[in-house]
């Protein structure tokens, strides 16, 4: 059964019907029975409705036109009007330009988009392997244990590697759904806190430097490595969390 705590950070996500059906359901029923959550949820959605209001439009004051024709030169202090062939010239870059200009904004908005798809998908992820009996496929301490479970059951196997030492306690792994495809899940645990890190095959072999950001109140870490993506999920601090993963990139370069 969901908690407050888990419904909390997902009211803002129902709203703007970024969950997908089953959780956008639990989180309808526990606010269904909980009044505390009924009433924040009533509230996001108040603010939400003022916020979309026509009375929030600013309308200029009259004088503002009256300003800018006084700001515009007169006639006689305007430069000669261009000819037919510079301002045939100029169209035609200016064509040019905003095109370049309106696929590089469509390539960022749907990367924009598919980014928070794939992160929506890692929240849920995460969120379903903190119920019970969901957390591992195979539960184990031991690295040499956890890395052969993987092979034949992903094209490749990811890098397990053992943190205890270093405050981060290897549980075990499991095998996950992120966008549809199948990743390796290798999950830790930071004294009460589960990390789960997804690992799959990357688009092109570069490297890519390690990004934090927070999502739906989780800190999220990622990164591309040897031809593999990697985005660690968990409620710990984001400190802790860029500690997780520069000492798992450590231990990766130890291994090569």
């Amino acid at each position: 059964m969901m908690t407050c705590d888990e419904a909390k950070v997902l009211l803002h996500a129902l709203l703007d019907g970024e969950l997908d059906a089953g959780h956008a359901r639990e989180v309808e029923a526990h606010a269904t029975g909980c009044p505390r959550c009924t009433a924040e949820l009533r509230q996001l959605r108040d603010v939400r409705q003022v916020m979309s209001g026509p009375n929030l439009r600013f309308s200029a004051p009259p004088t503002l036109r009256s300003r800018i024709e006084a700001a515009i030169p007169s006639p006689a202090m305007r430069p000669p009007a261009p000819s037919r062939r510079s301002l045939l010239r100029g169209f035609a870059f200016g064509t040019a330009l905003s095109a370049a200009a309106a696929a590089s904004v469509l390539f960022v908005v749907v990367r924009s988009d598919q980014d928070q798809h794939i992160l929506g998908n890692v929240v849920s992820a995460h969120l379903r392997s903190l119920q019970a009996e969901h957390l591992t496929d195979v539960l184990s301490t031991d690295q040499h244990t956890v890395k052969p479970w993987f092979n034949g059951k992903l094209a490749v196997a990811p890098p397990v590697v053992d943190l205890t030492a270093q405050g981060f306690t290897l549980l075990g792994g499991r095998l996950d759904y992120i966008d549809g495809k199948a990743v390796a899940t290798i999950v830790y645990r930071r004294r009460v806190h589960v990390i789960n890190l997804f690992v799959g095959q990357a688009v092109g072999l570069e490297r890519a430097t390690a990004r934090n950001e927070m999502v739906q109140g989780f800190n999220v870490r990622r990164w591309k490595e040897q031809g593999l993506s990697f985005i660690a999920i968990s409620d710990i601090s984001a400190d802790e969390l860029q500690d997780f993963g520069a000492k798992f990139e450590a231990e990766m370069v130890a291994l090569k």
